[in-house]
């Protein structure tokens, strides 16, 4: 996998961290940048976190999937994208109790399990797993604060298409590493 590849990942993965910070943003009067700080700051390390310990998982299994690890990939990246394009859909949940621990624990910890997929995908993939999460953890990280100046400055419009966006990028990675497997693309 690629450099090129890796950040499309870390893109397709931070727009659920992205649209939540967006929500984030909506509930300011004004904008605070040390809540977008602190919001890039959890969702970032939770998206970096993650992989890791999904990573380490997939290494234990390796042996016994080799021979579908591809289908595994496939399946977990088409499920993680198709989910990330439902969940555009519903009705937001309350995001305004703004920056409380336990809200910015499980808003992270909720938006960064499709990472711990990939980082089980990575595994498959021998990728360069610090690499991998540096990446996606500082992409998430702009990502995010970027997402709660966004949503304070412009509203809601771009929340749903951020996750439309990400889950069609990880589906379409998820095709591409499959088709190459199969043979229908050169690696």
């Amino acid at each position: 996998m690629d450099g090129l590849e890796l950040f499309a990942i870390a893109i397709g993965l931070s727009m659920d961290a992205f649209a939540v910070a967006v929500g984030k943003g909506l509930c300011m009067p004004t904008i605070q940048y040390r809540y977008a700080l602190m919001t890039g700051l959890f969702f970032g390390g939770f998206q970096a976190a993650m992989p890791l310990v999904g990573f380490f998982l997939g290494v234990q299994f390796e042996d016994y999937l080799t021979a579908v690890d591809h289908w595994v990939i496939f399946g977990l990246l088409c499920l993680i994208g198709l989910n990330m394009i439902l969940e555009s859909r519903k009705e937001e949940k309350e995001l305004c109790d703004i920056m409380s621990l336990k809200n910015m624990f499980m808003l992270s910890l909720a938006t960064s399990i499709d990472a711990l997929a990939v980082g089980i995908t990575f595994a498959f993939l021998h990728v360069d797993i610090f690499f991998g999460v540096g990446v996606i953890g500082i992409t998430t990280f702009v990502l995010s604060g970027l997402g709660v100046v966004i949503g304070n400055l412009f509203g809601a419009r771009f929340k749903s298409k951020a996750e439309i966006a990400g889950g069609i990028i990880l589906i379409l990675i998820g095709i591409k590493i499959l088709l190459e497997h199969l043979g229908y693309l050169a690696p």
